[in-house]
């Protein structure tokens, strides 16, 4: 039955169910904001980026079915996947780095132009 759920060619259901963990994570990361549970309250920043991660998995999951399958919603998809990529990228970096002074300097791009 398990090595069905990894054949992300011809199934869906892992992807549906890592979209499901990131929606249940994104609930939780609301509740941890209720002033009841102040003393969970620094797990909110890891189930927010714990939600995205497993949502951009998940939708990564499910282009390849849609390769395979469906390949004008792949084509649409692949866009917005390299998107998602980016700002997941961007917010590890600065959720890491913010106030290390590790933050790159982006003065070269200007030279670029």
């Amino acid at each position: 039955m398990l090595e069905e759920l990894f054949d992300i060619k011809n199934d869906r259901r892992l992807s549906m169910y890592l979209y499901r963990l990131g929606f249940g994570m994104w609930l939780l990361y609301l509740v941890l904001g209720a002033p009841a549970l102040r003393p969970y309250l620094h797990y909110r920043q890891e189930c927010g980026l714990l939600s995205f991660v497993l949502m951009i998995f998940g939708f990564t999951a499910s282009m390849v079915y849609d390769y395979v399958h469906h390949h004008e919603q792949y084509e649409m998809k692949k866009k917005w996947l390299f998107v998602s990529y980016l700002v997941l990228a961007g917010i590890i970096y600065f959720l890491e780095f913010r106030g290390q002074g590790k933050l790159i300097d982006f003065n070269w791009l200007l030279s670029l132009l």
